[in-house]
């Protein structure tokens, strides 16, 4: 069982970490060198868990990284027996799960480029990214993802085969195939080739173009994000360099592959050699965190909420000394967090406090995780400060992170013994920042993207002569050189009085103070005033309502009640009461439905489509501003 951490000095600075520079001297030339060497290196160890679903229950099952070469490199050549040359572009259409890493390896050791597609983009913006970027082959998750190829086929003539994941699909039209055909073709190949792969990993060059991201716009086209394989093997080793990880750390990843955040947490096993337990399903992050007992996991700050949302509120449901147990540990550990934050260690009656409410309700809740959690790392939005400090006070600490897909994801990241709560930490080795004159967020480093696919416009806006990456970011840099996000320099806006307000900060800081919040939308530019939309987790407020006689009705009913309405404006109040008078929210709408990826309110790493809501509930805004 894992155990409270106890405090260590703080590093100062960046200057004063100490950095593995021989990794950096021993970089790998491309994801294929790092897979393969990976091979050589720990062929019996364990590489990736995944559940085989059952009815009776979940069965994980675990692949060394001997059993996962077999596969990758049987599915590899069977790419080129299918015509894939280097950097002909493969796409993977599916959600999160193991097949997609093994897709997205055998890719790297084709010396192709992965295309990645979520599975919930909409047939024509599908058949855009398949035609811009101009995939060959791809690999589609399952009947529903076919049908949607077939559906806009006739506008994407260059994709020669799809390869699904699940093996019952209908190939009457001899256009698709299944993993284990592919894998034959691959056998095939390799009996008259035995060499095939490995001269393909050998020719692939550093510079050479790995993967094509296209970012989820909520305007106009998504943007094809070009990133060498030198940004991904730069990722590896520049977390490697910090030894923040290590080949005992176990991984649980649910985050969206097609995202960046999820990509780069699929390299990292690469360069440091630990395992990765790999389930897409969100609704069993929980349960399954308690059967891998994994020690770190990424993921977005709405997982974070929702828990904790989820825990205080059970809490609160049972009273009496367990809920007042509850607020003292978490009273408590808030203090040692303070202090383990500044490298100290509790002590007299504080430690003497501290070692009792750990034992009687931190270690239930670290169980709660799977027990042996040393980290969590945070990315893609804002995390609630308060948030994270509570569960640093349980024992597990929050990294926070920040980067962007133009960045291969990590630019920043807190470290163990070098974080500010409120800030996403020191950047990588060999990256560089600066704050433009405007606030706006600046980077240079070998993460950073070759540019846009197609797009020289875009990627003459986005990247300067000098090689900085406009983030459109703003943000700031503390005495420490710790970084601090005050929000999109897009997301800021004005009201009529002339007053800026930073929509990002308020929205993250009630989801902070409302355990029964999923979402806050600030709105407010060019208006006298400041209003917002509000929704309610629907997990959550089902437990309200059972403790304030509303048990069995239905959501609707709850969220649009005088009650429901009293209670968010407690919190609203509270909100209020730390903001600036013009950032206030003076009316709000609770909204009869949570927003969801599925009606394109949230991306599928749960950011929310800001411009989307606006657009969507225009009506409910603008009725703040009348009568």
């Amino acid at each position: 069982m894992y155990d409270m951490p106890t405090a260590a000095p703080q590093i100062n600075t960046p200057a004063d970490e100490p950095v593995d520079q021989a990794i950096f001297d021993n970089e790998a030339q491309s994801v294929g060198h790092l897979f393969r060497d990976r091979v050589a290196a720990s062929p019996n160890g364990p590489a990736f868990m995944y559940a085989n679903v059952k009815p009776e229950g979940d069965e994980w099952v675990t692949d060394t990284w001997a059993e996962v070469d077999v596969v990758v490199r049987e599915l590899g050549a069977g790419l080129i027996a299918l015509g894939v040359e280097p950097e002909d572009r493969v796409a993977i259409a599916s959600s999160t799960r193991y097949e997609w890493a093994l897709a997205d390896l055998a890719t790297m050791v084709a010396g192709g480029a992965t295309t990645t597609i979520y599975p919930t983009t909409m047939a024509d913006d599908v058949a855009f990214i398949l035609a811009d970027s101009g995939t060959k082959v791809i690999f589609a998750e399952n009947a529903d993802q076919l049908d949607k190829l077939r559906g806009i086929r006739a506008s994407t003539p260059a994709v020669s085969r799809v390869i699904v994941f699940d093996a019952e699909v209908d190939d009457s039209d001899a256009w698709t195939l299944n993993l284990e055909q592919v894998r034959q073709l691959g056998r095939e190949y390799l009996a008259g080739d035995p060499g095939a792969i490995d001269a393909r990993i050998d020719g692939i060059q550093h510079d050479q173009l790995a993967t094509i991201i296209y970012t989820s716009g909520t305007t106009g086209r998504p943007k094809g994000v070009r990133l060498r394989h030198s940004a991904w093997t730069y990722e590896g080793a520049a977390v490697a360099s910090t030894h923040i990880l290590n080949e005992d750390d176990l991984q649980y990843l649910w985050l969206p592959l097609a995202h960046v955040f999820g990509k780069v947490l699929l390299t990292l096993p690469l360069q440091i050699g630990f395992p990765t337990a790999i389930d897409g399903r969100i609704d069993k992050i929980v349960d399954n965190l308690a059967v891998v007992k994994p020690t770190f996991m990424g993921a977005a700050p709405r997982i974070f909420e929702k828990a904790y949302g989820r825990i205080s509120m059970m809490m609160e449901a049972e009273g009496g000394v367990k809920a007042k147990l509850f607020h003292l540990a978490s009273d408590v550990g808030r203090e040692v967090s303070e202090l383990r934050e500044q490298g100290k260690s509790p002590s007299g009656m504080l430690a003497l406090k501290h070692s009792f409410t750990d034992k009687v309700i931190g270690t239930k809740i670290r169980e709660r995780f799977g027990g042996r959690v040393r980290f969590f790392i945070s990315g893609s939005a804002a995390l609630n400060n308060d948030v994270a400090r509570w569960f640093d006070s349980m024992g597990m600490q929050i990294l926070e992170g920040y980067g962007m897909t133009e960045t291969s994801a990590a630019s920043f990241v807190a470290r163990p013994r070098g974080y500010r709560y409120g800030t996403v930490g020191w950047p990588l080795p060999k990256t560089e920042v600066q704050i433009a004159g405007d606030g706006e967020v600046l980077l240079r480093g070998p993460g950073n993207m070759e540019g846009y696919h197609n797009n020289p416009d875009a990627t003459a806006e986005t990247i300067d002569s000098e090689g900085w990456l406009h983030t459109g970011d703003i943000g700031e840099l503390d005495e420490r050189g710790f970084l601090r996000i005050t929000d999109r320099k897009k997301d800021l806006f004005k009201t009529s009085n002339g007053k800026y307000v930073a929509p990002s900060i308020i929205e993250s800081t009630f989801k902070g103070l409302c355990p029964y919040a999923s979402q806050l939308v600030v709105h407010g530019a060019d208006r006298n005033f400041v209003s917002a939309l509000v929704t309610l987790d629907p997990d959550a407020i089902a437990g309200w309502a059972a403790a304030n006689g509303m048990e069995g009705k239905s959501y609707t009913e709850i969220v649009t009640s005088d009650a429901c309405r009293q209670m968010v404006q407690g919190y609203v109040d509270q909100l209020n009461s730390g903001l600036n008078r013009w950032e206030t929210i003076k009316k709000f709408t609770i909204l009869e439905n949570d927003l969801t990826i599925e009606a394109g309110e949230l991306t599928p790493s749960l950011k929310l489509k800001r411009k989307v809501v606006a657009d969507k509930y225009k009506d409910r805004l603008d009725a703040h501003y009348t009568g």
